[in-house]
């Protein structure tokens, strides 16, 4: 009863906001609720000290309890609480004094009113001076022990910031030095203050005057990290400070770009307005980039974990409530596949990797829009163009009443993030004649990034080096003035030359993947400096896919309807087939043969028809792609990868698909058959077995396109004369293959051989002139004669 008398226990605002929150609903009372998991303060405790002892005196007389016992429990509570607890607490003597006194006059009390009677007036008085008594003397050793707490706090704190201080002055005094000696200019450090990571500690200096600037300092940085002997990796960054005069070093002592970082496990929404973060500095800080007004230009050698940092830009896309991200790959749409594959699993498609986690139904594509031939991408960008027209028509009104110039961007009216991987590597073809439809795509980026800044169109663009020769001119830099430069694999420098021209960092220090170097030139950015991007892995874009399927924005009314038909069927089976393939192609196991690995096919995307639902019968009215094949667990592979040629090949016979350069015949007359354009002839790789003729009829609503003439269908070898018996089947799976071709790993999976024995009867059969054979590094392949 006393110790709960006499104790403190402090609330803090959480428990307090936590307590009241529990209110019923429908009181209407201003006093504040009762906590009854709450300590005694010196008002309670003093009411339950007295209560207790009178309750006490009142049954012990009534039961003729001994009168000796109050006094020896008394005295037990004064050595227990009032003298041990508080040593153990280790608080005031007065405390103790206190607790003890208050144990022992209580005990007292209820002894001499079991003797002479507990309910008279005489014991009603001397009890509520008790409990007077017990408040004002608890009371004031709480407020007593307030002041020693502060005071040992203010203590320790002044002890800490005095250690802290001579460190400081400690490290001033040595930059001082280091910098007379290695820059001849003397400075005053006027601040020092240390990075919460503990991975270093930045430093503000005063410039001596004579028109010394912080350039000069920030042109020895190197010299001044080895004089201070840091590790490995350890760069000094130097910038001007706040004001003229001043100059900033962050100097780093522990080498975080080492450390392999995942992206951090955070889906939450984020928007276009308040920055995406892309990596991190080397303070540990976020480093987040606004892209309402800019695009971005990311240079990046083989190596340097480009993909990684794409897949990390499109998550940040994928969070943003008010931003539609389309995506352009030529690389066989490879920067997307990971993107739509939970898509995919959710529409029957394709299995999931795990049955028991399969993508619930409603998921859609973690992208927009994903274009993988030049073809598809001038469609996209030409809608681009068309819908910054018709933003600038229909949204004056709603800009006049926000008082802006910029179209106000929100979830009901998104902007357009268009990434483009190589993408700087296509404005070579400006100048190309021999190319006209990749010349045309040039001619289009440059023309969004120049005219769409203002209703919302922007674009992340990539290249391997920053050569005039790979972006064709200086009009993707101009737009760019977010721009970042990954320095593993890149030996030179000349990424960080070519893009920071100005900036002083030892980029041989940033030799590890994800590393580099990254600025903002805008109004509101930052000088160049070093980051390290986070990694991220195939389960990581499931995730996020997942995460923020419920809140990914769509296209308002008003671009959708002049995207037209280009947006509108971007997900058809005709133009969007191929992903099919390729999904199936990556479960597959595309990289027995050396190919391209799993996490690098996991940097694809695609994109959901967000427009209104087609009308029934319509080529789009069927479920997702229009494929009813699903894999059974028991299927025998070879015949469930005939089944699902023969499925493609009954829905997807005109499919505009990615191929290799060269996929057509050299004797293709150039014929278009239908809208899209394709030449007579040309076997892309869902595995079509036949020519189609230029007047041959467009597929039906249900997909099935129409059967070829068996008289002109391209021949099949004949079987060969010597050679394997698996020979003649692995010889049709080639063939039908198209311009894709097969890898040795596939053609060893069909005809169930070790690749060793598979490899020699090919080359053999090459020898042959049977099969031609593509040599393209990981990619090589085997190809039929006719589509060599």
């Amino acid at each position: 009863m006393t110790e709960q008398t006499m104790s403190r226990e402090r609330r803090s605002p959480k428990d307090l906001n936590l307590k009241s929150s529990q209110k019923k609903p429908g009181t209407d009372s201003r006093l504040p609720p009762l906590d009854w998991a709450r300590g005694h303060g010196p008002i309670t405790g003093a009411l339950s000290a007295t209560t207790g002892a009178a309750a006490v005196a009142l049954m012990g007389t009534a039961t003729g309890m001994p009168e000796g016992w109050p006094l020896l429990i008394g005295a037990a509570g004064a050595i227990g609480h009032g003298i041990g607890h508080t040593v153990h607490r280790k608080l005031t003597i007065r405390t103790a004094v206190a607790r003890a006194a208050s144990w022992l006059v209580a005990g007292g009390w209820t002894t001499w009113a079991m003797a002479h009677g507990p309910l008279s007036w005489a014991a009603a008085g001397s009890l509520a001076a008790l409990g007077i008594g017990t408040w004002a003397a608890t009371s004031h050793t709480a407020a007593w022990e307030e002041i020693a707490e502060e005071e040992r706090f203010s203590a320790a704190a002044q002890a800490a910031a005095a250690e802290l201080d001579a460190k400081r002055r400690d490290i001033a005094r040595d930059w001082q030095e280091r910098i007379q000696r290695v820059c001849t200019t003397e400075v005053k450090v006027i601040g020092v203050e240390f990075w919460e990571t503990g991975a270093g500690y930045s430093l503000e200096a005063e410039l001596p005057g004579g028109g010394v600037t912080w350039d000069r300092i920030g042109a020895r940085a190197r010299a001044l990290a080895a004089d201070a002997r840091l590790p490995l990796g350890c760069t000094v960054h130097v910038e001007e400070g706040e004001a003229q005069g001043l100059v900033v070093l962050d100097i780093m002592t522990k080498n975080i770009m080492k450390e392999e970082r995942l992206y951090p496990e955070d889906y939450s929404p984020l928007s276009i307005l308040t920055g995406i973060p892309w990596g991190l500095r080397p303070t540990g800080e976020e480093i987040r980039v606004f892209l309402r007004e800019a695009c971005a230009l990311i240079l990046g050698p083989p190596g340097s974990g480009k993909s990684t940092f794409l897949d990390v830009i499109l998550a940040g896309f994928a969070r943003c409530t008010d931003v539609i991200t389309w995506v352009i790959d030529l690389k066989m749409g490879a920067i997307g596949i990971p993107w739509v594959t939970p898509w995919l699993e959710a529409q029957g498609l394709i299995d999931p990797d795990d049955p028991d986690d399969k993508a619930p139904a409603g998921t859609k594509p973690g992208i927009d829009w994903l274009a993988s031939t030049p073809k598809e991408a001038i469609r996209m960008l030409q809608a681009a163009l068309r819908i910054n027209k018709a933003r600038q028509l229909h949204y004056q009104k709603l800009m006049r009443k926000m008082d802006t110039n910029l179209l106000p961007i929100s979830p009901d009216l998104p902007q357009i993030e268009i990434l483009i991987d190589e993408g700087a590597e296509i404005l070579a073809h400006a100048n190309n004649r021999r190319e006209p439809e990749k010349r045309e795509l040039a001619e289009l980026i440059k023309e969004v990034m120049r005219t769409t800044r203002a209703m919302g169109l922007r674009k992340v663009l990539t290249a391997v080096d920053g050569n005039l020769s790979s972006i064709g001119d200086t009009v993707v830099k101009r737009f760019s003035p977010v721009s970042a430069a990954l320095t593993s694999g890149e030996n030179s420098g000349h990424n960080v030359a070519k893009l920071f021209p100005k900036a002083r960092i030892d980029t041989s220090q940033l030799n590890e993947k994800g590393a580099g170097v990254i600025a903002d030139s805008g109004a509101d950015g930052f000088a160049a400096t070093e980051f390290k991007g986070w990694k991220s892995q195939p389960s990581m874009v499931r995730k996020v896919v997942l995460a923020t399927n419920d809140r990914r924005t769509t296209l308002d009314a008003v671009s959708v309807e002049a995207g037209g038909d280009d947006y509108r069927d971007r997900w058809s089976p005709e133009r969007a087939g191929w992903l099919v393939t390729a999904a199936h192609a990556a479960r597959l196991g595309d990289d027995q043969d050396g190919g391209e690995t799993s996490a690098e096919a996991s940097t694809t995307t695609a994109v959901l028809d967000h427009s209104e639902p087609p009308a029934p019968g319509s080529h789009r009215a069927a479920k997702s792609l229009g494929l009813s094949y699903e894999r059974k667990p028991t299927d025998d592979p070879d015949v469930l990868a005939a089944q699902l040629m023969a499925e493609i090949d009954k829905h997807f016979g005109t499919t505009d698909e990615p191929g290799p350069p060269g996929g057509e015949k050299p004797g293709d007359s150039g014929k278009g058959n239908g809208d899209d354009g394709d030449k007579g002839g040309r076997r892309g790789s869902l595995g079509l077995s036949y020519e189609r003729k230029g007047t041959d009829p467009q597929p039906t609503n249900e997909g099935a396109s129409p059967a070829a003439d068996p008289d002109e269908s391209t021949p099949s070898p004949a079987p060969p004369a010597e050679g394997p018996d698996w020979l003649p089947q692995a010889l049709e799976a080639i063939e039908a293959a198209g311009t894709a071709g097969m890898k040795v790993g596939q053609i060893a999976a069909l005809v169930k051989r070790d690749r060793k024995t598979v490899r020699q009867a090919l080359q053999e059969a090459v020898a042959r002139d049977l099969l031609t054979y593509r040599e393209n590094g990981p990619q090589s392949a085997f190809l039929h004669p006719d589509h060599a």
